[in-house]
């Protein structure tokens, strides 16, 4: 007995010296600006896309007052300040945490967002013809931009594109919100009319906007009509979208919304431009203008559809939890475009009504952003969205000795 109570001390005196050699791996101290940045996501831009939704649907009142010019300008300053936190807090991630962002790059379903960045540039574009235009900046600034834009479209658009091919996609689980691969494209309209406010109708420069305006907003109205379609499968299949997709049903009311107010616009300018420099026929711009009144008037009702056919069912089928609330900002830039083109058509065929409905629903988009944006900032405090759990961030922080030669490890934030 005793010889066993011998052996016994010695084990356990063996296991501590053991276990006292052992180097303890601490884990490092993750603090919460590096929770917060590796948490980042592209799904942050629908925020400053909401509040641009504010400045542009005020800019068209038929009766604007100084003070809601002065509210549409800070709408516009915010939007830019939300637009620079958003790039600002990306770029530290992929220098920080380059596997996080990495994967929000290529994930078949957050990479869907990527390409709101360009969108929330043609925001900002808009805004400052609105409001800097002519006194701070001049045409040639906004011919540069608009070109920017269309190659900033182009080159985030088609990579994501072959991203979100390159895999296999359920169709019990699509939503419309996959068309935000194409809705840069869909813009180039919109921002082409814009820009074609500030160049004279003679000014060569003109055609080519023009031109590029009609041709880029066909190619990405049809693409995004074809995600359309397969939505309506979708729920063909399965009824309506439930959860936080349920969100996603308004953005089905973007694409012909905004095209149908690219179709007036851009006719407009057909008008003018193609008179001035003689193209065509002397009557060839009062026709392209009266087809796209025709044109926009159909899709003005496939935008309606779509937004009731959203929201009638949305209260019922939307699961109310902070941690979603940035899906609920669908609710907002997507019905852009046909609330503008409601303004629109009551100009053009004379309709009084019309104004007094399109400053309802002005009134209406200034409520729900007010609501979305406490809740998103409730949300945010409470760490429902924008944050990582730290075990993550170490995870994505750390390297282990087969990826570095010398075991070493990334301070995170």
């Amino acid at each position: 007995m005793a010889s066993s109570s011998i052996l016994d001390t010695r084990s356990i005196l063996s296991d501590r010296t053991v276990n006292d050699e052992q180097p303890q791996t601490k884990l490092p101290r993750v603090s919460a600006v590096g929770r917060r940045i590796h948490g980042w996501s592209w799904q942050a831009f629908p925020v400053g896309m909401g509040t641009s939704a504010v400045y542009v649907v005020l800019y068209g009142l038929k009766d604007r007052s100084p003070i809601v010019a002065s509210i549409e300008t800070v709408f516009y300053f915010l939007n830019m300040a939300l637009f620079l936190l958003n790039i600002t807090t990306l770029l530290l991630q992929a220098i920080f945490y380059p596997r996080q962002a990495y994967r929000l790059l290529t994930d078949p379903v957050k990479g869907i967002f990527v390409p709101l960045v360009v969108l929330s540039f043609a925001t900002i574009i808009i805004g400052t013809i609105n409001y800097a235009v002519p006194h701070h900046v001049g045409p040639n600034v906004i011919y540069a931009l608009f070109w920017i834009y269309v190659t900033l479209a182009v080159l985030t658009c088609f990579p994501m594109l072959m991203i979100w091919f390159n895999k296999p996609h359920d169709l019990t689980h699509f939503t419309p919100a996959y068309a935000f691969l194409i809705f840069p494209l869909m813009l180039v309209g919109v921002v082409a009319f814009n820009t074609l406010r500030v160049i004279p109708p003679e000014d060569n420069r003109a055609l080519g906007v023009l031109l590029v305006g009609y041709f880029f907003q066909g190619l990405g109205f049809f693409m995004t009509f074809f995600y359309i379609c397969i939505y309506i499968m979708r729920i063909m299949m399965t009824g309506f979208l439930e959860g936080h997709q349920a969100n996603g049903a308004f953005v089905a009311a973007g694409p012909p919304g905004f095209t149908a107010l690219a179709l007036i616009k851009l006719g407009q300018c057909s008008m003018e431009i193609l008179k001035h420099q003689k193209l065509v026929s002397p009557m060839a711009g009062e026709i392209w203008y009266a087809c796209s009144v025709l044109g926009s008037l159909l899709l003005f009702g496939l935008a309606i559809f779509f937004f009731v056919f959203g929201a009638l069912p949305w209260w019922f089928k939307v699961h109310k939890e902070l941690k979603d609330i940035l899906g609920c900002w669908a609710l907002t830039f997507p019905n852009v475009g046909w609330i503008a083109t409601l303004r629109e058509l009551g100009r053009i065929f004379r309709i009084p009504g019309f104004s007094v409905v399109h400053t309802i629903f002005a009134i209406i988009m200034c409520i729900i952003w007010a609501v979305l944006f406490i809740l998103t900032i409730a949300a945010f405090v409470k760490g429902d969205i924008f944050t990582s759990m730290p075990e993550d961030v170490i995870k994505d922080s750390v390297l282990t000795r087969h990826e570095s030669e010398g075991g070493g490890a990334v301070s995170p934030v």
